[in-house]
């Protein structure tokens, strides 16, 4: 890390806005195996070799959350904990809760923080889910992507078909209030119907949120890879539409409403606490290996190999690869790219006058409404969730 770069850290921590919502990442980097279409920095056992261990990343967050304890304001406490990955239940109960623990040891949690872990369905059981409310886990996010066996096998899941719902239901029976079942749509050969099954599943559960994403082909994936090799055929924007479609009136039908473009809770404590924090440029903490941080309008983001994450630390170094500072330009179109895509939406005062005529053309044709007080805020219509990317982009664009 480069000594300017801690520095311009250590300035935005020590002049933080101390009522401004502070969460946690923390970055597990570990997976069994690779997904054909994950871009994510993680690593498989053979990947690392002998260069890094869950032991020796312990020893490293350890270090990191120190760190970020002496910088921080110590007063102030932590709204939301994630820990997200890679496969963060390949550490089991015992490892996630040594996790929180170390967390607990250098931060204080607000009374009602939301502390959350992503979780792969075959690496889960009861006991796990036991293990996990009892060290003070309180919502769990599950990658089930489609119940449909061909659509698992074209993006490399190892789970099977059934246990991401046997998961919910186990994760429900330990006591969790808040579980997340994640659906993945547009993978090459999904059909309608193997949509509504996955949606017919996901339904037969108790789960409070679902995210749904449509499938993005990362460059440099093995899925990437298949495409271009004609294989298998891209995504189609259109049937990306229709599948949305079937989601967004499914999911309503149940009683789930959108906060987010791809994000859908039973109520409004359903909603997941720390991905707002993302959209609405609140601070927060990366730990961990190619863990991205963003506090008082600073972003950076620590170097990424495990092995390297751990020797900086040890060294008694921030393990930052580099940083951005945000200028006021920044974070304007920043905010509304991302409130725009929120149920809540953009508050029209947020606007520049371009920026409100142009948003005005929208609301013409039907993918922006006004909603509040005197049309005080701009919602996406659900047509206009549709175009979400591209209301916004000739937004902030003119032309």
């Amino acid at each position: 890390m480069e000594s300017d770069t801690g520095d311009v850290v250590g300035a935005a921590c020590g002049a933080v806005d101390a009522t401004t919502p502070f969460g946690l990442y923390l970055h597990v980097p570990f997976c069994a195996t690779r997904c054909g279409y994950c871009d994510f920095n993680t690593y498989t056992a053979g990947e690392l070799g002998s260069s890094s261990s869950p032991e020796s990343w312990q020893e490293a967050v350890d270090r990191e959350l120190r760190s970020a304890a002496r910088l921080m304001n110590p007063s102030r406490p932590i709204s939301t904990v994630f820990v997200g990955g890679g496969t963060p239940s390949l550490l089991g109960a015992a490892g996630l809760s040594r996790l929180l623990d170390s967390v607990t040891e250098y931060f204080d949690l607000a009374d009602d923080a939301e502390v959350t872990t992503e979780s792969n369905p075959e690496s889960t059981s009861p006991a796990f889910f036991d293990g996990l409310l009892g060290a003070g886990f309180n919502r769990i996010s599950l990658g089930m992507q489609s119940a449909a066996p061909h659509v698992l096998a074209t993006l490399d899941r190892t789970h099977t078909p059934g246990r991401a719902v046997a998961a919910a239901r186990e994760a429900t029976a330990a006591g969790f209030d808040h579980i997340n079942l994640d659906l993945i749509y547009g993978t090459p050969g999904e059909t309608d119907d193997d949509l509504h099954a996955s949606l017919d599943a996901v339904l037969s559960t108790e789960v409070d949120h679902v995210s749904a994403y449509a499938l993005i082909v990362e460059d440099g994936t093995a899925l990437a890879r298949r495409i271009r090799r004609g294989e298998l055929p891209a995504p189609d924007d259109d049937v990306l539409a229709d599948r949305y479609r079937i989601l967004d009136d499914r999911l309503s039908t149940a009683g789930f409403d959108w906060y987010e473009v791809s994000n859908w809770s039973r109520s409004r404590a359903a909603e997941c606490r720390h991905n707002l924090a993302y959209w609405y440029s609140h601070d927060w903490w990366g730990i961990g290996p190619g863990a991205h941080s963003h506090v008082n309008g600073v972003r950076w983001w620590n170097v990424k190999h495990p092995a390297r994450y751990a020797d900086s630390l040890a060294a008694e170094q921030l393990p930052i690869g580099g940083h951005e500072i945000l200028t006021p330009e920044d974070r304007h179109l920043e905010a509304v790219m991302l409130k725009a895509r929120c149920r809540d939406g953009l508050g029209v005062d947020e606007l520049t006058a371009g920026e409100y005529q142009r948003a005005a053309e929208f609301i013409d044709d039907g993918l922006l409404e006004h909603v509040g007080s005197v049309g005080a805020r701009l919602v996406l219509t659900d047509a206009g969730r549709l175009l979400a990317d591209r209301v916004v982009r000739e937004i902030l664009v003119a032309g």
